[in-house]
């Protein structure tokens, strides 16, 4: 009778334990894994605050709330410490009719590096005409180089 009950799976007092500890396990990567996707949203919700306040301060417009991880990488600040650094990508527009893309890095709350787009400049005509050579100037910054010889050797 006792075969037969352990052969069908009843269990014992031997399996008791392992279905508890196997459930507290459970339950606790099942915690730890919304403790992290909590804590993952709150920076994003911080670098998107943060990539608002720096359009505003660049005078871009940040597009579509774009802003989301890119890369994680770890950062050696003090010796024997090492931090995570978040990569944030996010799209801006300088005059409204382009998209251009920016990254910001993050330690902790801390920006630790920002790459925004810079508004393209106009060439000036002097400047296609120094090109071109049409309108060579003497006060010209570039150096003109020879062609050096056969007979010469750089070392």
């Amino acid at each position: 009778m006792c075969l037969r009950s352990l052969a069908h799976g009843s269990g014992g007092p031997h399996t008791d334990g392992m279905s508890n500890l196997s459930d507290l396990l459970l339950l606790l990567s099942l915690g730890v894994a919304v403790g992290l996707w909590l804590k993952i949203s709150a920076a994003r919700e911080h670098a998107v605050r943060e990539a608002r306040r720096l359009c505003l301060q660049h005078g871009l417009q940040l597009l579509d709330e774009t802003v989301g991880l890119r890369a994680l990488r770890l950062h050696r600040g003090s010796p024997g410490r090492g931090r995570i650094e978040r990569c944030y990508g996010f799209e801006v527009s300088l005059e409204g009719d382009d998209r251009k893309s920016a990254h910001m890095w993050m330690l902790g709350t801390a920006i630790s590096a920002l790459s925004l787009p810079t508004p393209d400049l106009p060439v000036s005509p002097v400047a296609i005409a120094g090109a071109t050579g049409a309108n060579q100037q003497t006060s010209d910054n570039v150096i003109p180089l020879r062609p050096r010889r056969a007979d010469q050797r750089l070392h």
